[in-house]
């Protein structure tokens, strides 16, 4: 999802709070937020929000935007995705050098 904080509060800058996630979806779409808008809206918490406050905090931010994230950056991300395996559970290879001299030959 791409959106930001103030994508958020412009679309939702005159509804009346405390509000509902169900409200401020249907503000969202009535009032013409962008579609990237109302998927993070869709995407909050079940529950009311007191303020815009809370609702920009709870909104799933894209991390390009927060982070000043290139394109080549996300590349570079995607590219060293790691399985979220504890890396004493990681499989790993003999090395070379064991398995083509076998155990120690008394050198």
């Amino acid at each position: 999802m791409s959106t930001d904080a103030a994508t958020v509060r412009a679309s939702l800058s005159q509804l009346d709070f405390p509000a509902s996630k169900e409200a401020l979806v249907e503000y969202a779409e009535n009032n013409g937020a962008d579609s990237e808008t109302v998927r993070a809206l869709r995407a909050l918490p079940l529950g009311d929000y007191e303020s815009i406050g809370d609702v920009t905090t709870a909104v799933p931010k894209d991390r390009s935007v927060t982070e000043g994230q290139s394109d080549s950056d996300k590349a570079k991300q995607a590219r060293n995705a790691r399985d979220n395996v504890a890396e004493h559970e990681v499989e790993v290879s003999e090395n070379p050098i064991v398995e083509e001299l076998g155990e120690n030959r008394g050198s």
